[in-house]
Parts: C-alpha cells; structure tokens; sequence
C-alpha cells in the first residue's frame, strides 16, 4: 500500500468523513435546485439568505446538541425531555417577566433575573433527570420520559394554560438582533456556548473525566472517580443549556408557547450527535462534530 493510498484510506475511516461527504452534497443539489441558495444581502440593516435563515433557525439545536453530547458519553443514554425543558423555562421566565399577565407591553420584572430564573428551573430538571440515571440506575431514555411527558403540562401548570405575550422590544433582541447588527442574536448565543464547553472540555480535565465514566463506570471509580456525581453534573448542564435554548426560542417569538417551543427538538439533538460521529452507547465524543 502506498502512501496516497493510506492518506485515502486514513481520510475515509475518519468518523466525520460520511456526514460531511453528505452535507456537501446537499449543498451542492441545494445550489442548482433552490436559486440563489447561497446568497447573502443585506436588507434594511440584517442579513438575509438562506444561509443565514439555516444557522439561524438551528441555533437553539446547536445549544441543544452541547448537552446532549455530554449526556450521551457520560451515561450512554440520550435526555428526550429536553424540548419539554424548553417549554418549561420559557414558561418561568416569561411568567415573572408579565406579573401573571397574559399579555404585556411593559416589564414587571428585570430580564436579566427572568432569564436567569428559566435556566435555573431548567438546570433543576436536570437535577431530577440526573438524580434518577445517576443514582437510581434508571436506563436514560426512561428516566428522562417522565420529563418529556410532564414537562409541557408543567409549562402550562405555570402560564396557567394561556400563551403568554411579552410585547416588548428589549425581550425580543434575544431572539433578534442587537441594535444594528445585522447577525442574528441566536447565532452569538449559540456560538458562546459551543467556545464555553469547547473551552472548558479541553483546558481541564472535564472532558476525560465524561469518557472515562462512558467506557466503564466502575472502572472511573476504582481510580477515584466520582461517576455518579459527574453523570449528575452532565444532565444538570444539559437541562440548563435547554433552558438556554428555550428562552431563545421564546424571544424569538416574543411569548411562551407550551405546546410548540422546542417540540420535537429532542430528537433532532440525538440526531446531531449521532450524525456528529458520536458512539451513542457513551464513551468518547466529538463535540465539534455534534455541532
């Protein structure tokens, strides 16, 4: 075998070489089917194209798809209940945001700690999805159904069974765009998110510490390793990175819809991280590849 034909070889084994063949692909069946796919205007300050509408529209999938990942190598179980997560924390933050109102023009509680609230709702339903793969040994996707199952009615429980509006314009720019820039805001909040855990899995030992808990749990704990504790830790951050995503979604459409915000998305987020090379059975994981 010679040289050419072990880089060949080498490129085509690569885990990412087939979803990136395919992606490619459809770009270019997309370019000579759909005219003008590529191209990107700006039009009264904002950028549009189709371009942009795809990253733009897969921005909360992008956040959602960070935790799922951890989710997936940590406990070799994927988390269905984070679309209904979603719901839930848009639920909790657009509620303190309207005083119990319906709709509002006007704020009755800062944004900073409506939003911050949502996320930490959401982080506690993580608590619960971790409590109950961590420590009672509940296979993941059963654990997390109770979720996905309860979580909108919950959603509801909260906005009292109505769609609450928040008319206001300093609550849309999350799900907008920033003044004038002409990127949308989703795409920003995303990409902080993937730098924040590319970051924190890489410069410290988080990450090694997740794949060593996914290969083999007793063996993580015979050199020290808390498992339980670090599958806990990895539906924590997943339930908050929905929330996350769930008030995005929530500021783009400027209300709380429990019925539609992040439905079905849980399973776009499995998607993506099986397409993303990922071992669905948990081990080690490719974070950028998710992405």
């Amino acid at each position: 075998m010679n040289k050419k034909e072990f880089d060949i070889k080498k490129l085509t084994s690569m885990r990412l070489f087939l979803p990136i063949l395919c992606l490619l692909a459809m770009l270019v069946v997309a370019a000579f089917t759909i005219p003008g796919f590529f191209k990107i205007s700006i039009t009264n300050g904002v950028l549009y194209g189709y371009p942009v509408d795809v990253i733009n529209r897969a921005s909360e999938l992008v956040i959602l798809a960070v935790g799922m990942t951890l989710v997936t190598a940590a406990s070799g179980g994927q988390d269905i209940s984070v679309g209904a997560v979603m719901a839930v924390s848009a639920a909790v933050c657009c509620q303190i945001l309207s005083g119990g109102e319906v709709s509002v023009t006007s704020l009755a509680a800062p944004i900073a700690l409506a939003m911050l609230a949502g996320v930490i709702v959401a982080g506690i339903c993580g608590v619960f999805n971790g409590l109950l793969v961590a420590y009672l040994d509940i296979q993941p996707m059963v654990a997390t159904l109770i979720l996905f199952t309860a979580g909108r009615g919950i959603a509801q429980l909260v906005t009292k069974g109505q769609i609450t509006y928040i008319r206001v314009d300093s609550y849309m720019v999350a799900g907008g765009y920033i003044g004038k820039c002409p990127i949308p805001t989703p795409i920003f909040i995303a990409a902080a998110v993937v730098v924040i855990a590319y970051i924190i899995l890489k410069k410290t030992a988080f990450g090694l510490y997740v794949e060593s808990v996914g290969i083999n749990g007793n063996a993580s704990r015979l050199v020290g390793l808390n498992s339980r504790r670090i599958k806990l830790l990895t539906y924590i951050i997943c339930g908050a990175l929905a929330g996350v995503a769930g008030i995005a979604a929530s500021s783009r459409i400027y209300s709380a819809d429990a019925n539609n915000i992040g439905l079905n998305l849980e399973m776009d987020a499995i998607l993506a991280v099986a397409l993303g090379g990922n071992i669905l059975s948990g081990g080690k994981f490719s974070l950028m590849g998710s992405v």
